[in-house]
């Protein structure tokens, strides 16, 4: 057990390492298959990173329970996940931009607004702005002949036939309920009622991969009706905002199920001692946030 005054320093790891070859390789591999390759690359980068996340998990579940993790070392994880959701927080920052700056300045600019008139009627001559981008201004130009298509069928509310219907509501309406459940789990954890615990954090583990479920069914749909990563910037930052957020979800949901798990089998978290869970909420609550901005931005104003 750590005494007072000492602060425990972990041994040396080649976890990272493994970690980075595991991350690189989903990249590179993600990347192939996006491009028509196969998929293997991807699914190798994505099983070593399962491993690694395991003996992590294990490595650090195992100090704690050792007692080795002072008031000192926990600030530090608190530290630590804070600056991890920040740069989280800074990564869809990115796409969200990228999302306004095609929308309010490149659209109005390719459609000749303001003093851009010329190149409109030069290079562009026929496209007018609108979003989303059903026309690329490749077809503007070309027609039939174009080789940038746009969708068939974009994914907005303005589309949909009934909210009843529209897979984006019920996405929204199962994370935000999810925010919720997790949230109870804590409330129970706090007052010490570890089977009341286990039941709202395996509802919220249930809900996000309802969740994940619902927007497979979404993408199907999607290139159904002719929406693909090639049909322009639409389909581009439809599938690049709606997939990193679906992966951060994915990422959530596997978190808190090895929080259920540690829970309901190793009887691990007290009122006083339950950081791991908590981390893992506030992720939930980030990704929860995200969706709120990608619901309004993508779908409602879409």
């Amino acid at each position: 057990m750590a005494s007072e005054g000492t602060y425990y320093v972990p041994e040396q790891s080649k976890l990272p390492i493994f970690a980075s070859l595991g991350m690189g390789a989903m990249a590179y591999g993600l990347a192939s298959w996006i491009n028509g390759d196969s998929a293997n690359i991807f699914l190798i980068g994505s099983a070593i990173m399962a491993i690694v996340l395991w003996c992590w998990f294990s490595t650090v579940i195992t100090e704690n329970m050792n007692g080795l993790n002072d008031a000192q070392l926990k600030r530090s994880y608190v530290w630590g996940m804070g600056w991890f959701i920040f740069s989280e927080v800074m990564f869809f920052a990115a796409f969200f931009g990228a999302l306004y700056y095609i929308r309010a300045l490149a659209l109005p600019w390719l459609s000749g607004e303001g003093s851009h008139a010329s190149t409109n009627a030069i290079l562009w001559s026929g496209f007018a702005a609108e979003w989303p981008l059903m026309v690329t201004p490749d077809m503007a130009v070309n027609g039939e002949a174009a080789t940038m298509k746009g969708p068939g069928q974009n994914m907005s509310f303005s589309t949909a036939e009934s909210i009843w219907t529209w897979l984006p509501f019920w996405n929204t309406a199962v994370l935000l309920t999810s925010s919720v459940t997790v949230h109870m789990a804590h409330t129970a954890l706090k007052n010490a009622n570890h089977k009341l615990f286990n039941i709202w954090l395996g509802v919220t583990v249930l809900l996000g991969m309802f969740f994940v479920a619902l927007q497979i069914a979404e993408y199907s749909h999607a290139y159904e009706v002719g929406l693909t990563l090639e049909t322009g910037a639409y389909g581009t930052t439809f599938f690049m905002l709606t997939g990193f957020h679906g992966a951060h979800v994915t990422i959530g949901t596997f978190m808190l199920l090895v929080m259920w798990l540690r829970s309901v089998m190793k009887g691990h978290f007290t009122h006083d001692d339950c950081f791991g869970f908590e981390s893992a909420s506030w992720y939930w609550h980030f990704v929860d946030v995200v969706w709120v901005g990608l619901f309004i931005f993508v779908y409602i104003l879409g």
